[in-house]
């Protein structure tokens, strides 16, 4: 059974950067397009960055573009969200999330068509 395990959430000052980690679990990780999603209190949860299977293939959300970046280490079994120029508008929970069972191309960036989910992990940012 595959597991998605988020790391390297924190607090932070506005200007400031973080990198999250999201460890899977299993073999076939190569298989899966990534993703990571965010929701703030009160909002629903919203796309932030996707990745295709090789790595190739990256999409930012318009509002992170410039300042996040995503990738992925195959070896590792582990996608990355480095996270710079945050501002208090990108607090949130983010999620890791994996498309797995279903034919991946490219990058994926709504919330149904990915599979499982991680736990999530807060990050906090303060003017």
């Amino acid at each position: 059974q595959v597991q998605l395990v988020e790391s390297g959430g924190g607090s932070v000052q506005a200007g400031g950067s973080l990198r999250l980690s999201c460890a899977a679990s299993g073999r076939t990780f190569s298989n899966y397009a990534m993703g990571w999603f965010r929701q703030a209190p009160g909002k629903e949860r919203e796309f932030a960055a996707g990745i295709s299977r090789s790595g190739v293939s990256t999409s930012l959300a318009d509002s992170v573009k410039g300042r996040f970046s995503i990738s992925r280490d195959n070896v590792r079994n582990t996608v990355y969200l480095q996270m710079n120029s945050l501002q208090p508008e990108d607090t949130a929970v983010y999620y890791c999330a994996a498309r797995i069972g279903r034919p991946s191309r490219g990058t994926y960036s709504e919330v149904d068509e990915y599979d499982l989910w991680g736990q999530g992990t807060q990050v906090t940012v303060s003017s």
